[in-house]
């Protein structure tokens, strides 16, 4: 979690220009992080400062927003379609939820935050989360293969971190004898762990859905004492479950 800034509470909407488009901000003074008092203001503000990292990953990706309208303490909701009352220059497509796959579910009218001005309204809407899938749209609106690979390693307790950190390096080594030789580590939440991995953009989304599948399985049957690739809740307590579904449409 980003660190708490020295500032005044603002309160009452601001306007503020950025990169030449008009934002109104309000509730700047919320307190998003109840156990260090930071607030909307300093989410903007760090959201700002770490836009062009953050922005690498959201480029061209439909993105889901996790929502806090109290703070990280209270309720959340999942927001797909673009708002009501969004900025005209916000970018949005209508697109099925997992396109390329079996089942690519309904139509949502997904906005894309394509720069700074639009990485702030996002914090300003209190979007703590934002999520993408594994596929990029096109300049013309066509979607594109899945570009990445990402393997969620899940710890039913008392198993945590610990234990995803080692499993990691062998999955990465799997993955690698298949080609797949960078792999990044990322944490998911408070205890587990994703490993991402770059892909030509060659094979379909059912197609990466199966790999990751069947890598789940086998490691699963090489360690069956740490590793798990069948999703039934009483089998969890103590392993790390390898979650193969949806790779490649799911949001991260």
């Amino acid at each position: 979690m980003p660190r708490r800034c020295a500032r005044e509470p603002r309160r009452g909407p601001q306007w503020v220009e950025v990169d030449g488009r008009r934002l109104k901000l309000t509730h700047l003074d919320r307190v998003l992080y109840p156990s260090t008092g930071f607030t909307k203001a300093e989410m903007v503000d760090y959201y700002s400062r770490v836009a062009p990292a953050i922005l690498r990953q959201l480029e061209d990706r439909p993105v889901t927003r996790i929502r806090f309208t109290g703070g990280v303490d209270g309720e959340k909701f999942f927001e797909k379609n673009i708002p009501r009352g969004a900025p005209p220059w916000v970018r949005h497509q209508r697109l099925h939820a997992s396109p390329g796959t079996d089942d690519e579910g309904t139509v949502v009218d997904f906005p894309f935050i394509d720069d700074l001005a639009g990485l702030v309204w996002a914090a300003n809407q209190g979007a703590v989360e934002l999520h993408t899938p594994q596929w990029r749209v096109g300049p013309r609106g066509g979607l594109r293969k899945p570009d990445r690979l990402v393997i969620d390693l899940d710890p039913g307790p008392p198993a945590g971190l610990d234990e995803c950190a080692h499993l990691a390096h062998v999955v990465a080594d799997r993955l690698a004898d298949d080609g797949l030789t960078t792999t990044y580590p990322v944490t998911s939440g408070s205890k587990g762990m994703q490993l991402y991995a770059p892909l030509d953009g060659r094979r379909t989304a059912v197609e990466i859905r199966e790999y990751a599948r069947t890598v789940a399985y086998e490691l699963a049957q090489a360690h069956p004492d740490r590793v798990l690739a069948n999703m039934k809740r009483a089998l969890r307590p103590g392993k790390v479950l390898l979650d193969w579904s949806q790779k490649a449409t799911r949001e991260h």
